[in-house]
């Protein structure tokens, strides 16, 4: 080992070679970008602005959207380079950090909406209590604890990495650094790296999925509960929006992550991976304004102030 070349850079291989895909690529990812920074920065602007909107469900909203920036912007802009770039290279350094900060935001956001999941819980299961638990303080506690989660779970997994040697291949076939991709590349032993990775998924990933689970039972048998037709179609519109972004962001993070390291569908890696990095950061924005007449509305009074 001591007389094989040390790796200091990766080769992202991305998502095709040929010039005109990457060419077509290019511009499709970049019109995704533009739209998940300006969708997203629109629902931060409107809550900011719209004084009916200072509550704790557009609250975490508004943190949703900040994390979805940071989550795209962590990933899609490397991706934009290496579709035009000649040479599509990483270095060692770069690809941890990348790994650092897409565990960190992409922890942070199933935790913003585990708590989204328990605020849309209070507010249909205890409406009479919403007001005394909801509070500022909790809500700004529970979104304080997500960015925690987030960097304590990116600190456990991307440590380990730095004690790899890299000296045998340095072809990443991929568009962007993953714990999975790099762990195939060392030469060192992985079993400590992959056993804190499936242990901190299970944990970090289990918690924030089992959350909205039961949020979501009681949720259910709450709304067939009611009543009224239309307060069960309100309900459930809310609800369902937030169903999608969860189903979503949850099955493909899994199947990338938990997937096991012998079986190799490398098409279908890019294609999860995809999901939750690129597409759910700019799905959010529309699924959340389409579904929310609130949002909506300010969002329209917002056009219409800038237009005047």
């Amino acid at each position: 080992m001591e007389n094989q070349t040390i790796i200091t850079e990766f080769i992202l291989l991305g998502l095709s070679n040929d010039p005109q895909v990457q060419i077509f690529l290019f511009l499709v990812f970049l019109i995704i970008y533009v739209v998940t920074l300006l969708g997203n920065s629109a629902i931060i602007l409107v809550i900011s602005t719209e004084v009916s909107l200072h509550t704790p469900m557009f609250f975490f909203l508004s943190h949703l959207a900040f994390v979805d920036i940071c989550c795209s912007s962590v990933t899609v802009p490397k991706l934009l380079e290496n579709l035009i770039a000649k040479q599509k290279t990483i270095s060692v350094s770069g690809c941890l950090a990348q790994i650092f900060f897409f565990i960190h935001s992409a922890v942070a956001e199933i935790f913003i909406l585990s708590a989204m999941a328990y605020d849309r819980y209070v507010a249909i299961c205890h409406p009479l209590r919403y007001s005394a638990i909801m509070k500022q303080q909790l809500c700004k506690q529970l979104v304080g604890g997500a960015w925690a989660m987030g960097f304590l779970d990116a600190v456990i997994n991307t440590l380990p990495l730095l004690n790899l040697r890299f000296c045998r291949l340095n072809t990443i076939s991929h568009y962007s650094c993953e714990i999975p991709s790099l762990l195939s590349l060392t030469c060192s032993d992985t079993f400590f790296n992959y056993a804190v990775l499936f242990a901190s998924s299970f944990v970090f990933g289990g918690t924030s999925f089992l959350l909205p689970l039961v949020s979501y039972v009681y949720i259910i048998s709450s709304l067939l509960k009611i009543q009224s037709a239309k307060g069960r179609s309100k309900a459930f519109s809310t609800c369902s929006s937030h169903l999608i972004v969860i189903s979503l962001f949850y099955l493909s993070s899994f199947f990338r992550y938990m997937k096991p390291s012998s079986l190799s569908l490398k098409d279908l890696d890019r294609v999860a991976s995809i999901q939750y990095s690129v597409l759910t950061p700019v799905l959010n924005p529309i699924i959340y304004s389409l579904k929310n007449n609130e949002m909506k509305t300010s969002l329209g009074k917002l056009i219409k102030k800038l237009f005047h």
